[in-house]
């Protein structure tokens, strides 16, 4: 599973939010993946788990 662009990141998760019935269990699956959460002012950041840092942001609706 390759993810070219924060679109594709952006994608991803927020299909995976769908499949998923509370937050915690999205993200619980993100970390399997690789990936996690971080609530910021701007709305909700997509980080890496690995050490890249913020990869993308997900608004403040999501």
């Amino acid at each position: 599973m390759g993810f070219e662009t924060k679109n594709d990141i952006r994608n991803f998760v927020m299909r995976e939010r769908l499949r998923c019935v509370s937050d915690r269990e999205w993200k619980f699956r993100l970390r399997g993946y690789g990936f996690a959460i971080r609530d910021t002012d701007e709305g909700r950041m997509v980080t890496s788990l690995t050490g890249r840092g913020d990869l993308c942001t997900l608004g403040a609706g999501a």
